[in-house]
C-alpha cells in the first residue's frame, strides 16, 4: 500500500454519530467485526492445549493451541444457549460449557452434548464453535471475526517495517503487565484525541517539555495513522523519564484502524500496545499490554509508567468533556484544521467509507 494523500475535509463527523445507537450498531457490524484487532500475546499460551479468553471489538473470543500446537481462535460462546465458555487461561484437552456440559474439541468440533441422543435431527457436525481468523506479528496475537477478510499482513501493511526502521525490535521485547481501563466517551472521540497533539501545549505541560510536537512528522499509509515527534531540543539535558543517551531520539505513536494503539517512547526498548472498543455510544473499553527489553531496570520502568499514567489521566478528562459537548445536541458538527488535524481527517474518512 502506498502512502495516501489526506483529503482536506473541514467538517467533522456529525456529532449525532457519537450518540446514535444505529450508528453504533453499524460500526460494530461493518468496522469491528470485519477488522484485524490486537487480542493478546503469545506469552499467554503455554504449549499444546493451552488457551486464553479475550475480546475482539466486544466479541468474546478464545485463542488456543490445539494438540498439534497450531494456533486457533473461536468465538468463546456455546452453541447451545450462548454461555461464555472459557473465563480464564487454562490448559486442557477440551472446552466444556460450565452451564450444560456441551464439550468441544480443540479443533472446535462438538464432541458431546448430554441427552442429545434423545433429540431428533440433532446434527453435532453443524454445532461446532464458530472459527475466527487468527495470526501473529512477533509476539502479538491478532484476531479478525471475518473469515473472508484479507490476511493480517494486508491489514498491518508497512507497520512492522516502520516500527523496525524507527529503532524497535519487537521480537526482543518481554511482556511486563496489562492495564485495563474505561473511558466515558465514544470510541471515536478517544481515537481522535490520540491522533492530534494540537491540545498538548495547553494540556500536557510535562509531555511537551520532552516532545517537540510542532516538528513531528505524520503519515497515513493504508490502515496506519502515525505520528513521529522528536525529542524537544531543550530536553536533552534532562529527558527523564526518557533515556535518550543511546537511542533514536524520536517517539512513534501509531493507530492501526480501527482502534489499536501502538506507542513507543524514546529511549530504552519499550512498547504499550492495546485495543479500544465500544461498550456503548458513550463508553469505551480498552487495555494496554506493556513490553520492555529483558533486564530493563524496574526503577526506570516505574518512572516511565508514572509519567504515562499522568498523560493518560489528562487525556481522559479532555475526551469525556468532548463527549458531553457532542452529546448535548448544541451543534451539528465541528471544524477540523486539515494540516494540524490531518490524521483525524483520514480517520473520519475511514469511518465514513465503512458506514457508507
Amino acid at each position: 500500500m502506498g502512502r495516501t494523500q489526506v483529503e482536506s475535509r473541514t467538517e467533522t463527523l456529525p456529532y449525532r454519530w457519537y450518540v446514535d445507537p444505529e450508528i453504533a450498531a453499524g460500526e460494530r457490524e461493518r468496522i469491528f467485526r470485519r477488522s484485524w484487532q490486537y487480542a493478546g500475546h503469545l506469552g499467554e499460551l503455554d504449549g499444546p492445549a493451552s488457551m486464553f479468553p479475550t475480546q475482539v471489538g466486544g466479541l468474546p473470543v478464545v485463542v488456543l493451541r490445539d494438540k498439534d500446537d497450531s494456533l486457533r481462535a473461536f468465538l468463546n460462546v456455546c452453541r447451545h444457549r450462548g454461555t461464555v465458555l472459557v473465563n480464564e487461561p487454562q490448559t486442557r484437552g477440551t472446552i466444556q460449557c460450565p452451564y450444560h456440559a456441551w464439550t468441544y474439541g480443540l479443533d472446535g468440533s462438538l464432541r458431546g452434548a448430554p441427552r442429545s441422543k434423545d433429540e431428533p435431527d440433532f446434527d453435532m457436525a453443524c454445532l461446532g464453535l464458530v472459527p475466527v481468523q487468527v495470526d501473529t506479528w512477533g509476539p502479538f496475537v491478532f484476531v479478525n471475526p471475518d473469515m473472508d477478510a484479507p490476511g493480517l499482513d494486508v491489514a498491518l501493511g508497512s507497520l512492522p517495517e516502520v516500527v523496525a526502521d524507527n529503532g524497535l525490535d519487537v521480537d526482543s521485547l518481554r511482556f511486563h503487565h496489562r492495564v485495563g481501563y474505561e473511558i466515558q466517551a465514544n470510541w471515536k472521540i478517544a481515537i481522535e484525541n490520540y491522533l492530534e497533539c494540537y491540545h498538548c501545549q495547553l494540556n500536557h505541560p510535562g509531555f511537551v517539555r520532552l516532545i517537540d510536537e510542532q516538528r513531528q512528522r505524520m503519515e497515513v499509509d493504508g490502515l496506519r495513522l502515525s505520528q513521529f515527534p522528536p525529542i524537544h531540543p531543550d530536553a536533552y539535558t534532562d529527558a527523564a523519564p526518557y533515556d535518550v543517551s543511546d537511542s533514536v531520539p524520536t517517539a512513534q505513536y501509531h493507530i492501526l484502524f480501527p482502534a489499536m494503539k501502538f506507542n513507543v517512547n524514546p529511549g530504552r526498548p519499550n512498547l504499550s500496545i492495546g485495543p479500544m472498543w465500544p461498550l456503548a455510544t458513550d463508553r469505551t473499553g480498552a487495555w494496554f499490554d506493556y513490553f520492555f527489553a529483558e533486564g530493563t531496570d524496574e526503577g526506570w520502568i516505574e518512572e516511565l509508567l508514572e509519567f504515562d499514567d499522568q498523560v493518560g489521566a489528562e487525556d481522559t478528562g479532555l475526551v469525556e468533556a468532548v463527549q458531553r459537548g457532542a452529546a448535548s445536541g448544541a451543534l451539528e458538527h465541528g471544524r477540523l484544521l486539515t494540516r494540524t488535524e490531518q490524521l483525524i481527517c483520514a480517520f473520519q474518512d475511514m469511518v465514513r467509507t465503512r458506514l457508507g
